[in-house]
């Protein structure tokens, strides 16, 4: 169990360093000119060139890749070029925030996703089991920029019921969660239908039944249970799916999170702040599959025997 850990633990941070240098080549890439977008287009040639020397980015890019690594290993995220302030000061107020939304939409998928796969699955073939695919197919299909708009035409504009946007008050963490978390509901009530399904067909399942239990006890008490652990493991992988895209329904919303920094950071062309946004959803990304792959370990001695141990 030790090696499959440390395994998993050395694959992560080879993961981490590729995310940490492909993200910093690739800013670096991008058109613009972080300079000009300080001081103007109006600015004299010598101080743009100053600046550009105070914030190191005169020097040779793989010099500054170099640089940035260095300053990595020693947990310095550095300075916003902009803001001038520290970024792990920008970030610890930005998480909070993101980690709210992430949380409030994985309870919102939770409870749409087993209810209405174990319905599907308990009636298999019925319009029930068609209009709670369609839903999935529907929650899938429709990416987070179209649904967050309609949320808002629908239920803030049409309705009043919720703020368009901003952070105040728990009405306004309703529709950025549910922009979130349906599309999320859509893949486990497609996996909870799936291994129910496989569940229903056991022998236990048919004993349970002959001593006189309800189709209800049978299906949560004993059908359920059974059949939660690959959904288990598909929400800790969907934890991270959740980070990557609070970035779109965070900037729909103006949700003070950390996707909302990302996109203000890319437009402004603070690389220090992109590349440690982008590092720290990677990063969390990587720790919850490395943490779900850990617990599936644990409980199904299989998976480690599989690579070798």
């Amino acid at each position: 169990m030790l090696n499959y850990i440390l395994s998993r633990f050395f694959s992560a941070l080879i993961v981490i360093f590729g995310v940490s240098c492909l993200v910093f080549l690739l800013i670096h890439m991008v058109p613009g000119d972080p300079v000009e977008l300080m001081l103007g287009e109006s600015a004299r040639p010598a101080d743009r060139e100053a600046l550009r020397v105070a914030l190191g980015l005169d020097q040779p890019v793989m010099t500054q890749l170099l640089h940035y690594l260095t300053n990595l290993v020693q947990f310095d995220l550095g300075e916003s070029i902009h803001q001038r302030q520290p970024i792990t000061q920008l970030l610890a107020e930005r998480i909070p925030a993101t980690v709210q939304l992430a949380l409030v939409s994985l309870v919102v998928a939770i409870l749409i996703a087993i209810p209405l796969g174990a319905i599907a699955a308990v009636k298999r073939g019925s319009h029930w089991d068609q209009l709670a695919m369609g839903f999935s197919l529907f929650g899938i299909s429709i990416p987070n920029f179209w649904m967050g708009p309609l949320l808002i035409l629908v239920f803030s504009l049409w309705l009043g019921w919720f703020p368009v946007s901003g952070k105040e008050g728990l009405s306004s963490i309703v529709l950025p969660a549910l922009t979130l978390g349906t599309a999320m509901a859509s893949i486990l009530a497609r996996m909870v239908r799936s291994t129910l399904l496989e569940v229903l067909g056991e022998d236990y399942i048919r004993t349970a039944r002959a001593k006189g239990l309800s189709e209800v006890q049978v299906v949560w008490r004993h059908g359920l249970r059974n059949a939660m652990l690959p959904v288990i493991t598909l929400i800790g992988l969907q934890l991270g799916t959740l980070l990557g895209g609070a970035v779109i329904t965070e900037t729909v919303f103006s949700w003070p999170g950390v996707g909302q920094l990302t996109i203000e950071a890319i437009k402004k062309r603070d690389y220090p702040v992109v590349q440690a946004c982008v590092l720290l959803i990677s990063l969390s990304y990587v720790v919850v599959n490395v943490f779900t792959d850990i617990v599936y370990a644990a409980i199904d001695p299989r998976i480690r025997l599989g690579d070798g141990e």
